[in-house]
């Protein structure tokens, strides 16, 4: 029974199976958008709140076919929808979907991007680095390597805040660390050459898929990027961290 995985107030991820057709030049996306579920109707029909960006509802068309992700108790699970009405109830906004496949365990957590704000530092590739990536260790002792802001982040790849543009295709190492800011306040004791060491504990070599300029922080370009060298232990230590992250923010919104 759907019942024992989906309850009233449980989050769920909503994207569009048809990506958004892009601006000339720029790759396909789709984004993803947080909702609630409102009511188990049956095992195959479920409503779900609306979701925002900005203030501003996302509007699906009646037929349209979404892929959800739901966050349970007993882990991530997968099905495909169909939008089948939109309604307004009270001053909430909701929509009825009726559940095409069945409910699957989520196995590709990798490809979820999960916001966040973590601090990393990188540097572009130069070229004789680029023929040997796979070949080498890198050792930063005398580059400068520029200081960014991640903002999301998965198995496959993050979204970056950088001080100037990237070219597409570039190839980009970065050093970060998954610790929360709240965990790192603790390790007052800690002296500043460890928590330096903390702060670039994963070192992994992305590829640029756009780069593109903020609206309304002038100065500042969002990068988005796909990893291309990243060990297992790595991705899989990410894959843990997000479904981590997920699961502490879940029991907080519960309290």
């Amino acid at each position: 029974m759907i019942e024992n995985y989906l309850r009233p107030g449980g989050k769920l991820d909503i994207t569009r199976r048809k990506p958004i057709k892009p601006k000339e030049g720029e790759p396909e996306e789709k984004p993803n958008y947080r909702s609630n579920i409102s009511d188990v109707v049956s095992d195959d029909e479920i409503v779900v709140t609306i979701p925002t960006e900005k203030g501003k509802l996302i509007l699906y068309s009646v037929g349209e076919k979404l892929d959800l992700c739901f966050y349970t108790d007993k882990g991530l699970y997968q099905c495909y929808a169909q939008v089948a009405s939109r309604a307004k109830e009270g001053g909430l906004y909701t929509m009825r979907l009726e559940l095409t496949t069945e409910l699957k365990k989520f196995q590709r957590r990798e490809y979820y991007r999960f916001n966040t704000i973590l601090n990393m530092k990188c540097r572009t590739l130069n070229q004789d680095e680029k023929e040997h990536m796979n070949e080498v260790e890198f050792i930063d002792a005398d580059l400068t390597l520029e200081n960014g802001v991640l903002v999301d982040i998965s198995g496959g790849g993050t979204r970056f805040i950088s001080t100037h543009p990237y070219e597409k295709g570039d190839l980009i190492l970065f050093r970060f660390s998954l610790e929360q800011e709240a965990a790192k306040a603790e390790k007052d004791n800690k002296e500043e050459e460890e928590k330096e060491e903390d702060d670039e504990r994963y070192s992994v070599i992305g590829k640029v898929i756009m780069s593109t300029p903020m609206e309304k922080q002038r100065g500042k370009y969002e990068n988005r990027i796909e990893f291309v060298r990243i060990s297992r232990k790595d991705r899989e230590e990410i894959i843990r961290y997000i479904f981590e992250e997920e699961r502490r923010k879940r029991k907080k919104e519960t309290r």
